[in-house]
């Protein structure tokens, strides 16, 4: 009997022990993701600015990161080399963007070696300097271009306000195979030492029933 106890204590020891595995290995497995854009998603500013860019929750790794930033007519403005400094990742634009809607599709590596993506959109009220275009994108008037000026440009927050970061969408992350292996090993403690125990009870009760046939 005092082995099954060993056992039985044994048992919820590892269980508690498995607990306590997984609730540190959860936070440790979630992957790099986006926290905000800037332009924020679907937001207006003046002009097309100078670069687009990224934050994330940490540090991605500047291995084979990727920016295009397409107009309405799909021509990409992206320009030059994907710049990372800490936690967010930049693209400058060409000069003499239009106005317009814009896409920004992204690609980069997070900390962890996994590779994650996503995208947002934002829309420029005038042309860029030097763009040949003046006008205003479609459906607004000669004198909005007064009113665009004082739309902040990316990343200028109006003054006496501050905003809140808004989560770039579709950035995926990748399923945590580290709790599932966590979890598989768990089990397989459990039922090892279920079998263990069933074994020696057995094994109790049969050394049991011999002494007592003996007397």
């Amino acid at each position: 009997m005092r082995s099954i106890r060993h056992l039985l204590s044994a048992l919820i020891g590892a269980l508690f022990f498995t607990a306590a595995v997984l609730a540190a290995a959860a936070p440790a497995s979630a992957h790099d993701a986006a926290e905000s854009s800037s332009p924020a998603q679907g937001s207006t500013v003046a002009t097309p600015p100078e670069k687009v860019s990224v934050t994330f929750n940490r540090d991605p790794l500047a291995l084979g990161s990727q920016f295009q930033v397409k107009d309405a007519a799909g021509t990409n403005w992206a320009e030059g080399p994907v710049e990372i400094v800490d936690n967010v990742a930049s693209q400058k634009l060409r000069p003499g963007a239009p106005a317009g809607e814009f896409t920004v599709v992204w690609r980069v590596v997070s900390s962890d070696s996994h590779p994650i993506e996503g995208t947002f959109t934002f829309t420029a009220t005038v042309a860029a300097p030097g763009s040949g275009a003046t006008g205003s994108t479609p459906g607004s008037s000669a004198g909005s271009s007064t009113t665009a000026a004082g739309v902040p440009t990316a990343g200028t927050a109006q003054p006496g306000t501050t905003t809140a970061p808004e989560p770039a969408p579709d950035a995926s992350e990748p399923f945590p195979w580290s709790l599932v292996l966590f979890a598989g090993t768990a089990l397989g403690i459990l039922v090892a030492l279920g079998v263990l125990a069933k074994r020696n009870l057995k094994s109790t009760d049969d050394g049991a029933d011999d002494a007592a046939g003996e007397q």
